[in-house]
């Protein structure tokens, strides 16, 4: 039989950042929709959001292997 635990591993990981994104949208919105009539603060939140997909991609970036 196969030892499928890394597989496992593989779609608990992903289970995971799945729901974490969800949480993550589901926040954003509601604090979009708060902060829609301060420009100052949705700027903010602007600001906030593109540091934020910087670092995940530039991690993303180093931890992804090299093409063959």
């Amino acid at each position: 039989m196969a030892d499928l635990t890394s597989l496992t591993q593989s779609v608990e990981n992903t289970t995971t950042v799945e729901e974490s994104a969800i949480t993550l949208l589901q926040g954003l919105a509601t604090q979009i929709e708060s902060l829609k009539t301060d420009p100052a603060a949705l700027q903010a939140l602007a600001d906030q959001l593109n540091s934020e997909s910087s670092k995940l991609a530039d991690a993303v970036a180093a931890n992804t292997p090299a093409a063959p």
